[in-house]
């Protein structure tokens, strides 16, 4: 992604057009700074849009939001007394800008200051152990005692008192769904403290409702504002463990607790610590590690070439179109060898991409991978 230069503060018009563009149909992160990158900015994107939808779509236009939906979620932010951050805002904070998706516009509600300061992750079980519980909250508080805000996704478990133990030194929660909606309904009253004391963060439009979508989503910004991701307790298979890949992903440390072979909720971080992860038994382990490592950090592109340089033709590419197609399925393949297997040129390959993003035939993962898109 070319890095945009950051302005003291965006134009409402300028934040209307990237509402827009964002929240209209089958547009993410990945295809919005495609877009934008191409064709200079938001607005000149969202003029564009129809036509590219309509290249690879019969006869069903693409839903673009209106200029009146886009102030109209400011206004109930604005009502919520909570905020927008765009991308080319100052105050957006400077890692998440530099994974390979960043959200084009986060909501929040408290001390958006937190997002200047260094963050450090805190993950786990929801279902976590009396012990795992405990620790969470102690190595949080000793972290904050220390200068870093703790960040975390307001789960049940390691989230929730990951949040507690940062309360007075600085935690951001970040929900998978709209900025006014509190998931799980019994963490109401955490909600509200960190929306006093900490930061409350989301990229999820205004009122919308947490999704298992959203929370693999979700995951990438916890990770991503931070600098390194403390896994307490997580089995095999958890969301913890998404966020961990993440972190792997965008070039953050990855640390872990180990626990009894004998515990399903422990099984995770041993194999997280198996595969490299830093082992923790307090926090001079990560310490150790991180007072070395607060500097911005900025993993290589995930795409072979800058977005500036990819092609959208004016002609129509039904063939084109037909050939990526016939080499997909439901299962997320990267850019790179969909290029080599059809023997298209990358440039070429991501314009073709893009309109069949739009018109809904496939999907992209982490950034770089497609798939087709589930049947509605």
């Amino acid at each position: 992604m070319v890095i945009p230069a950051k302005k003291t503060s965006v134009k409402r018009d300028d934040l209307v057009d990237v509402l827009r563009l964002i929240r209209s149909e089958n547009v993410g992160p990945t295809t919005y700074f495609n877009l934008v990158s191409f064709y200079g900015n938001a607005k000149n994107a969202l003029e564009a849009l129809p036509n590219l939808a309509n290249k690879a779509r019969n006869n069903k236009n693409i839903k673009i939001c209106s200029q009146i939906e886009a102030e109209q979620e400011i206004e109930h932010h604005k009502k919520y007394k909570a905020g927008l951050i765009c991308y080319l805002d100052q105050d957006y904070p400077e890692d998440l800008l530099h994974i390979p998706d960043p959200p084009p516009v986060l909501s929040y509600i408290g001390n958006s200051n937190l997002l200047k300061q260094q963050n450090f992750a805190i993950v786990g079980a929801r279902n976590a152990s009396f012990n795992g519980k405990k620790f969470t909250e102690k190595i949080a508080q000793e972290l904050g005692q220390v200068g870093w805000s703790i960040s975390s996704g307001l789960a049940r478990g390691i989230d929730t008192h990951a949040h507690i133990g940062s309360l007075s030194t600085g935690t951001v929660a970040v929900l998978a769904g709209g900025i006014n909606h509190i998931y799980p309904p019994e963490n109401q009253g955490l909600y509200d403290n960190i929306a006093q004391k900490g930061l409350i963060l989301s990229e999820a439009p205004f009122d919308a409702k947490p999704q298992s979508a959203f929370f693999p989503r979700r995951n990438r910004i916890i990770s991503g504002i931070s600098k390194g991701v403390l896994v307490v307790e997580a089995a095999l298979k958890s969301g913890s463990l998404i966020t961990a890949r993440y972190a792997l992903e965008q070039g953050r440390e990855i640390f872990a607790i180990p626990g009894s072979p004998f515990d399903p909720r422990c099984k995770g971080t041993n194999e997280l610590i198996k595969n490299g992860a830093n082992l923790v038994q307090s926090i001079n382990d990560i310490n150790e590690v991180m007072g070395a490592k607060c500097q911005l950090i900025k993993p290589p592109t995930l795409f072979e070439e800058p977005f500036t340089e990819m092609i959208i033709s004016d002609q129509n590419n039904e063939d084109l179109h037909a050939l990526i197609k016939e080499n997909l399925n439901f299962t997320p393949i990267f850019l790179d060898d969909i290029a080599r297997e059809c023997q298209i040129p990358i440039r070429e390959l991501l314009g073709a991409v893009i309109e069949l993003e739009l018109a809904g035939f496939v999907t992209r993962s982490n950034g770089n991978m497609i798939s087709l898109a589930a049947a509605d």
